[in-house]
């Protein structure tokens, strides 16, 4: 597993050269197909990268937008990451994209999960991802100890899986693995050296200890303090 680290000086430039670096590869995508998806985290770390990407000046009417995961909140919850990208990707120019979404008015996200996939899958490979990582070294919702953390990380995973976790206080839908390490581009966030450390310390696990090393091949992880 071989991935390409880049560190900034601040956050702010990471925030510009990632934007540049995402609108570039979805305008190379764009080159060899009528429509791409771009997958994008929810969480704070990547506001600022939408705020700059949302003003690229490519064709955002053929470009799809998914989260790599969803709380299973309603929309309006401030916990939702489906408001956050609507409120500060699928704005300005981006706001001729379409949303693929990952959440509808339901109990639990297994009484979605058909319908929801099926508007996905159809759509792959993602184009280009962005990925975070938490300090537990989840990434998307796939964390270690998750109820569906092994068929998450299998080879032959469904496109999307409902996901439950210590210490996450609601039920996740996440896109698998396979999914996301298909990506014909893959960047990784993170900032400060906690995470930088957990990334550093991934390198001697599993993917079961370290979800994110299933998605690390070929990426490129872009950090600042």
């Amino acid at each position: 597993m071989s991935y390409d680290f880049q560190s900034y000086p601040d956050r702010e430039m990471l925030a510009m050269d990632l934007a540049n670096k995402l609108s570039g590869d979805l305008r190379m995508s764009l080159k060899n197909a009528d429509r791409v998806v771009l997958a994008v985290p929810g969480g704070t770390s990547p506001g600022p990268v939408f705020d700059d990407l949302c003003a690229a000046n490519l064709d955002w009417s053929r470009v799809d937008v998914v989260l790599t995961d969803e709380r299973w909140v309603p929309e309006d919850s401030p916990r939702s990451n489906t408001r956050l990208i609507r409120e500060r990707l699928l704005v300005d120019r981006a706001a001729e994209a379409r949303l693929l979404p990952l959440y509808k008015p339901a109990s639990e996200p297994e009484d979605a999960l058909a319908e929801l996939q099926a508007q996905i899958k159809d759509n792959l490979p993602l184009a280009v991802v962005l990925l975070g990582m938490g300090e537990d070294m989840h990434t998307a919702s796939i964390f270690p100890g998750a109820d569906q953390l092994t068929r998450a990380l299998a080879s032959d995973a469904p496109t999307l899986l409902a996901m439950r976790a210590p210490g996450a206080p609601e039920p996740r839908i996440t896109l698998s693995a396979r999914v996301l390490n298909e990506a014909m581009r893959k960047h990784v966030l993170i900032f400060g050296p906690e995470k930088r450390a957990a990334l550093e310390k991934a390198e001697g696990l599993s993917n079961e200890e370290a979800p994110i090393n299933a998605v690390l091949d070929e990426a490129i992880v872009h950090w600042a303090e």
